[in-house]
């Protein structure tokens, strides 16, 4: 990680080598500086996270040089450095933004001791800020419901990614499968579970707004760029990034990840500056990148860079074992959020929560409990409390009259029997599959899932 910079702002001599060698031994990165205007510009081109300001200055004054820092990068933490006994400038710099003041003729001890409780201050305040941004989008928990083998096998990954140094992680799966969720497993069970974890979708912001949320700007770097803004890699410094839906990022904009990825550097917009960070950058996406490679729309050495560990997350239709834990343990959330007592679920809505296919995987079966929990006032979720929708989509196949079906004396699974049935179904459609589909009182969408599902498609 980078080291503070510090920014000493004086026109004696030497204040500023007495202040640049102490500092140094100190462990900062620190610029001399003996005019306000050479701040300005050292504000720019150093981007310093502190500044000892002295407010008698050649040329502008240090209190016109604070409001100015103020207006353009307001998370810089500045200390005055007043003449001995002038009470009524300290008062006006901490009106305007100063941390703190300090009275020549000072101390070094007194100097240092002011910047490490400015700075533990700023680091609390910004953790502070980052946690009620994560509370907002995150759930309660970061524990991951499933019994299922193939949930297993990916909180197995999650374990081994979270103790690894695996710069980047890939997750793949379908919309509505928990891939934030799963982003945020690995990030808090790491060692970087203490340093910001942050999210952004790729699908949603244009490629200037993207790489500008990402990568931060300069003030002055485009039209609306007033003052000078950090990006989520730089807020990130030693946690995490999550890219969502990392296949939607327009091509240019690919390149400049890859040079992220391999040189742990980047420039804000409109800068000059090399920013060094170490981050984790978790990405996810529900298309298929093979084929986005092969339509000349995703790179390939992107893709090899993100996919190094790769997690699959199965849809919620091949893990049908983990429907029921995954109802109650909404059904718990949502007692607490609406100040319900919902206690069950009977038995015909468990066999057709089980039964549904879950086109929108945990996602929908959330909005589903929520919806019924929110209309409803029974302390037993029933078959009725479901949408009707979930409800004819998860009716039983019926054989169509012409086409009956012979159980063998041996007998046969029931999903060898809906097979069988589905393949009737076409035979006596002539391969049409609406009709099919009708013959078996289903919808088409269905009908084609179950095709699917058997290799008939």
């Amino acid at each position: 990680m980078e080291k503070v910079k510090i920014l000493v702002v004086d026109d004696e001599h030497l204040i500023r080598w007495t202040l640049d060698q102490h500092l140094r031994k100190e462990g900062y990165e620190v610029l001399t500086v003996d005019s306000g205007e050479k701040a300005l510009e050292a504000v720019v081109d150093f981007s310093p996270s502190l500044v000892l300001l002295d407010n008698q200055l050649p040329g502008i004054t240090g209190i016109e040089v604070l409001g100015k820092i103020k207006e353009t990068a307001s998370d810089i933490i500045v200390i005055m450095i007043t003449a001995h006994g002038l009470l009524e400038t300290a008062v006006k710099a901490m009106k305007l933004g100063a941390y703190d003041y300090i009275s020549k003729p000072f101390n070094l001890d007194e100097i240092t001791l002011t910047i490490r409780k400015a700075l533990e201050t700023i680091k609390l305040r910004e953790e502070v800020r980052i946690l009620k941004e994560q509370q907002k989008t995150t759930t309660r928990s970061y524990n991951i419901i499933g019994k299922s083998r193939s949930i297993q096998l990916v909180l197995d990954m999650i374990t081994k990614i979270s103790l690894s140094d695996a710069s980047t992680v890939l997750i793949q799966g379908e919309s509505g499968t928990g891939k934030e969720l799963v982003a945020r497993a690995v990030h808090m069970n790491s060692s970087r579970s203490e340093k910001p974890f942050m999210a952004i979708n790729c699908a949603a912001l244009p490629e200037n707004l993207l790489e500008s949320e990402l990568l931060g700007h300069e003030k002055g770097a485009f039209t609306d760029a007033k003052a000078l803004k950090k990006g989520l890699l730089e807020i990130a410094d030693g946690g995490s990034v999550f890219l969502d839906e990392v296949g939607d990022m327009a091509y240019s904009m690919q390149a400049k990840l890859l040079r992220i990825l391999e040189d742990r550097t980047f420039k804000r917009v409109g800068g000059i500056k090399d920013i060094s960070v170490d981050v984790r950058v978790i990405s996810a996406t529900n298309q298929d990148l093979k084929d986005l490679m092969s339509e000349g729309k995703f790179r390939k050495d992107l893709y090899y860079r993100l996919q190094v560990v790769p997690i699959y997350l199965p849809p919620l239709r091949d893990r049908t074992e983990d429907i029921l834990p995954l109802a109650r343990h909404f059904i718990e959330m949502f007692n607490e959020d609406f100040h319900k007592n919902v206690r069950e679920i009977s038995e015909k809505a468990r066999e057709f929560l089980v039964r549904y296919e879950w086109p929108g995987n945990i996602r929908e079966l959330k909005n589903v409990i929520e919806r019924a929990m929110i209309l409803e006032n029974e302390d037993i979720l029933l078959l009725e409390h479901l949408p009707i929708e979930l409800v004819a989509g998860s009716m039983p196949i019926a054989p169509p009259d012409n086409a009956p079906l012979n159980l063998p004396k041996e007998g046969m699974s029931l999903e060898k029997v809906e097979e069988e049935l589905v393949k009737q179904a076409l035979s006596v459609a002539a391969g049409n599959q609406s009709k099919a589909a009708d013959l078996l009182g289903v919808q088409r969408d269905a009908f084609r899932r179950r095709m699917k599902k058997f290799g008939l498609l």
